[in-house]
């Protein structure tokens, strides 16, 4: 018999589906945002990361994460690396916490 006011409102919005993408447009500008200036340089330098510790040989001079100084002398293949600090100290380190190659070694040519 009688419409109550919350029957008339809800009436009134039900049409409005740009009004509702309008309350998500802000959250989905800021995730844009976040996207290019935070998670993908990210992604880039680990994946700049990743190449360099894949391409440490034998000879290069590599700074660890620790700031210690060292020459390869030896890469395994279970993510350690053997590196000479001092003349005869050699110690293992993980690929992962090499941080900067100083120096690289030429490839041995064939």
């Amino acid at each position: 018999m009688f419409v109550t006011p919350a029957f008339a409102q809800d009436a009134a919005a039900a049409p409005g589906g740009a009004a509702v993408f309008a309350q998500f447009l802000p959250i989905i500008l800021i995730f844009v945002i976040f996207y290019f200036l935070l998670i993908r340089p990210q992604q880039k330098k680990m994946k700049e990361h990743r190449a360099m510790v894949d391409a440490l040989r034998r000879g290069d001079q590599v700074v660890t994460s620790g700031g210690i100084v060292a020459k390869v002398s030896k890469v395994q293949d279970d993510g350690m690396v053997e590196v000479e600090i001092a003349e005869g100290v050699r110690v293992k380190v993980l690929k992962h916490t090499i941080t900067t190659v100083l120096n690289k070694t030429e490839p041995a040519a064939n």
